[in-house]
């Protein structure tokens, strides 16, 4: 079975601050890492190669330096990895980020026929969760969002049975194979890397790829020019006001509340038609 896990190099948005002249996310007051929700990913697919066998391969876009979170990967448990680094991907929006991935994976493809796709859930400097479903759609494959299980993987009749979650619950899900799946961070929790697998990710070395590498790539759908999405503007959101302090004796108090409570109500309430 091969696995291919989608991942991100993204901002540690703990620490990540906002430039307040130019309103957009300074990158360089933060460290680089592999998005939390990827790394359940491939804690995902590392978990079901213990049942099925095969490889796991994993793909990322991005600028040199994001063979660090393909190196973090490996040292998880991934067997190999490509990053496809271009100047005619930066600035890429999720729909030309969805079509660079896609056509990295049908090079893959061709290497080694790919039978499940990972993501997760979404990137925590973008937080759209569009990416994946995205990639599905262009390799004509069935997606599954919000997944917290992997149940069951069936090889011989190339299906795999999925728990997806709900705002009220969760359902089961049966799938074909191949498909692409979207997971929560609750799927697993991320283990300790093993030594042997400390020792390989810090020799491994990406296979990159540029645009060059790939055939029949439309241009005009990468990068900036293939990206409708415009951010007019980022900007932090005003610190919350302090409530009224109410005075006076215990009983004073509560006749304040209730007259603000009131007051309240009658701006919330829509007004009754004559």
């Amino acid at each position: 079975m091969h696995i291919v896990v989608c991942v991100k190099q993204v901002p540690d948005t703990k620490i990540i601050k906002i430039n307040p002249k130019t309103n957009t996310l300074d990158r360089r007051s933060a460290p680089a890492i592999l998005n939390p929700y990827d790394a359940h990913a491939v804690q995902e697919a590392v978990k079901i190669r213990k049942l099925t066998g095969g490889t796991i391969s994993v793909l990322s876009m991005g600028p040199p330096q994001a063979t660090a979170v393909i190196k973090r990967s490996v040292e998880i448990g991934a067997d190999r990895g490509y990053l496809i680094s271009d100047r005619a991907f930066a600035g890429a929006d999720t729909l030309a980020t969805s079509y660079a991935l896609s056509k990295a994976l049908e090079k893959i493809s061709k290497e080694m026929p790919i039978d499940m796709v990972i993501c997760g859930k979404h990137a925590i400097d973008g937080d759209t969760g569009q990416v994946g479903p995205g990639i599905a759609r262009r390799l004509d494959i069935p997606p599954v969002t919000n997944v917290i299980e992997v149940a069951e993987v069936n090889l011989k009749e190339k299906t795999v049975l999925i728990k997806r979650k709900q705002t009220n619950g969760h359902e089961l899900i049966q799938s074909q194979l191949p498909c692409l799946l979207t997971v929560e961070k609750e799927i697993n929790d991320i283990e300790y890397s093993p030594l042997p697998n400390m020792i390989k990710a810090a020799r491994y070395e990406p296979v990159i790829w540029a645009v060059s590498d790939f055939e029949n790539v439309d241009r005009t759908q990468l990068g900036l020019k293939g990206s409708p999405t415009i951010v007019g503007k980022m900007f932090s959101p005003p610190k919350p006001e302090g409530g009224k302090r109410l005075e006076g004796t215990a009983d004073d108090q509560v006749k304040e509340l209730i007259s603000l409570l009131m007051d309240k109500r009658e701006l919330l309430m829509p007004k009754s038609a004559n």
